[in-house]
């Protein structure tokens, strides 16, 4: 089981000889260093780099390249070596970019020598940085443990080995740049560039914080930290959108005929032009014939579904739908932040005219207060018009991709459910709902989610706003989030291969009989809901003992030696009008089961109202930081913290009368009967 990390993230290692693998897109520099137990490196020795690229249990590349597969073995490092931490740079003085800004974000791979992976890690969010500690490899309590940093240095790998407490960063950093320089012939090329948006590599979820939880709406679940998972040792880098507008605001010209436009070069105070054009959104068509003039900035290629990097179609549009995530949050961002600079600038003028008393009255002084606002208003118009081109791309490749989604992508009117098919593989991820912004109301990103799942679910039932201002029925609003949860557990059933996913109800007061029927009719259920005390203790009891016994066959080794009746297959318990029916015993077993199952392919998904568990006190904090919170109705309660957005999250729900769920459901349980015959 892969696991997908999020920076700060760490995952064990149960392989001493491993390959970290590189995939950057472009030549970049590959290296490690040894460290000891608080993280010193005691010299140049210490550093396996292209100049010098063997070390007792490390081995790196000897030359630039965009791909690269560094040989570790831990058993071999040094009893003072604590951690292992892999670098990467681009080379200097060779022609090639200067920040990984400017890039498709590097991927790295840690993986067994049979090329099992064992977990991968996307360098997303670098903007100036030219070189970042991408992840490291560390002891602890005598076993080895792997960690994302993404920690980048906009000053190159000089900053980054004096960070890291080398003596001679300098010297070292010299020396590699120039090994890379003497062997630059040997560099593997970049890809060549595609007719469309720039390559999106594999990329994970930054981690979507509500107000008392953490939850992802992309990649695996993040970790539950309120800090930037994508912010580098710089800071977040400005938006481009906001960087041209307050260049265009500070630098103004002084003919108002010469007002530059979105996607028109402007004069800035150094001479250089701004771009308006979006830095994701460039025309990235091969060059044209030297007597052709260039491409002409801010133009877009023609939208293309899959236009992304990947080894499957799936894996192309799921990065593909992760590029539209991160170019709508980028561009909104750009616009919020030209809108603040706006605002602020007409305070600080108004406040100067207001300051002098012989300005607060006469001409003088409304002629300065008319020119603050209009300053104002031409700036906001800018950014909105910028914003407003790059949601009308947004938009044209949302029209492109949004039917050419397979159905674990796709919304439950797309027609690919009519052509569905039970799969033979489980998919990349899984399509939850939709996420906006107030800015773009009309463009919906798919929000999908890794596979398999990481973290449970918590479909809140409780009161909340509905879309139009107004507040919804109780009993409404519980049976839209059974619906919801029936729904989410319908298409993680579909995009399951056969008996490969096995799901349990729990129902202890049989209210959600109804609501259950297509899962109960169709037999794709275990065994019918469980109602009662004693029916909750018996599933709990259970899906209990089967972490455990997991639990123990992998620590021991001996996870081929289950018992022939065993059930392997991943489990989903589906829990209706929580706490109802659970005592303490009870909760103590969720709880367990949540924070222990996703590792041994056990899941939860509670349909439940967070007041309604307020008896239990304390006791269930952790499980409801520990779920990620869904709606049955829209709510912007996924929060962005890379740029601090408020994404508002709509349910993936069925059309009024449609009969596709029973359709699927049809077709889940006949694959099943032929596969068990």
């Amino acid at each position: 089981m892969t696991a997908e990390l999020v920076r700060g993230q760490n995952h064990p290692l149960s392989e001493a000889r491993l390959e970290i693998r590189v995939s950057a897109g472009t030549p970049v520099v590959a290296a490690a260093t040894l460290s000891d137990e608080s993280g010193t490196i005691h010299g140049v020795e210490w550093v396996a780099h292209p100049g010098a690229p063997t070390l007792p249990g490390v081995e790196v590349s000897r030359q630039a390249a965009a791909d690269h597969r560094l040989a570790v073995d831990l058993d071999a490092v040094a009893e003072t070596v604590h951690r292992v931490s892999v670098l990467l740079a681009l080379p200097t003085g060779v022609g090639g970019p200067v920040d990984f800004g400017s890039l498709a974000a590097p991927v790295v791979a840690v993986t067994a020598l049979d090329g099992t992976e064992v977990a991968g890690f996307t360098l997303t969010g670098l903007g100036p940085e030219s070189a970042v500690v991408a992840l490291e490899l560390y002891r602890r309590q005598g076993a080895w443990k792997v960690r994302a940093i993404g920690q980048g240095y906009a000053g190159g790998l000089a900053d980054l080995l004096t960070d890291q407490g080398l003596a001679q960063a300098n010297q070292l950093a010299s020396a590699i740049n120039e090994a890379v320089a003497q062997g630059v012939a040997r560099s593997v090329p970049a890809p060549p560039s595609r007719t469309a948006d720039g390559d999106r590599s594999r990329q994970t979820t930054a981690s979507a914080l509500g107000p008392d939880q953490a939850a992802s709406p992309y990649g695996g679940q993040g970790a539950q930290t309120a800090s930037d998972p994508y912010q580098g040792s710089q800071g977040n880098p400005v938006p481009q959108g906001a960087a041209d507008a307050v260049a265009s605001y500070s630098t103004g010209p002084a003919d108002p005929s010469a007002t530059t436009q979105p996607g028109t070069p402007a004069a800035t105070g150094t001479g250089g032009p701004v771009d308006y054009s979006h830095p994701r959104r460039r025309n990235t068509a091969p060059a044209p014939p030297p007597a052709a003039p260039p491409a002409e900035p801010g133009r877009h290629a023609q939208p293309v579904a899959g236009d992304a990097t990947g080894w499957s179609m799936d894996e192309r549009l799921y990065n593909q739908v992760w590029g539209m995530f991160e170019d709508l949050a980028r561009s909104t961002a750009a616009y919020r932040s030209a809108v603040d600079f706006a605002d602020t600038r007409m305070d600080r003028e108004l406040d100067e005219v207001l300051s002098d008393p012989r300005s607060r009255i006469g001409g003088q002084g409304d002629a300065a207060r008319e020119s603050a606002r209009a300053k104002h208003a031409q700036l906001v118009d800018q950014a909105r018009q910028v914003l407003d081109r790059d949601l009308a791309h947004l938009a044209a490749e949302a029209d492109v991709v949004e039917p050419a989604l397979p159905p674990a992508y796709a919304r439950w009117d797309n027609p690919a459910w009519h052509a569905y098919r039970v799969p033979m593989e489980m998919p990349m991820a899984l399509r939850l709902g939709d996420l906006h912004l107030p800015e773009s109301d009309r463009l919906r990103i798919p929000m999908l989610i890794r596979l398999p799942l990481e973290r449970g679910l918590w479909i809140d039932s409780g009161r909340t706003g509905s879309p139009d201002g107004s507040f919804l029925d109780s009993h409404e609003l519980r049976r839209l989030a059974l619906d919801s949860a029936i729904a989410h557990t319908a298409r993680l059933l579909a995009v399951h291969p056969a008996d490969e996913f096995t799901v349990h109800v729990l129902d202890p007061a049989g209210s959600g009989a109804q609501a259950f029927a297509p899962l109960v009719h169709s037999g794709v259920l275990a065994a019918p809901p469980a109602m009662g005390a004693a029916g909750v203790a018996d599933i709990l009891t259970r899906l209990t003992e089967h972490v455990d016994l997991v639990q123990m066959a992998v620590r021991g080794g001996a996870a081929d030696s289950l018992p022939p009746d065993f059930d392997t297959a991943h489990q989903l318990l589906v829990v209706n009008d929580f706490p109802h029916g659970f005592d303490d015993r009870a909760v103590t077993r969720l709880r367990y089961l949540a924070d222990e199952g996703p590792a041994v392919g056990v899941h939860l998904m509670l349909v439940a109202d967070r007041e309604d568990a307020a008896g239990y006190g304390p006791l269930l904090d952790p499980l409801w930081r520990g779920l990620m919170r869904l709606t049955p109705v829209p709510e912007d309660h996924l929060a962005d913290p890379w740029v601090g957005h408020a994404w508002t999250y709509e349910p993936a729900l069925l059309p009024p009368g449609s009969q596709v769920l029973q359709q699927v459901l049809a077709q889940v349980a006949e694959a099943r009967r032929l596969w068990r015959k």
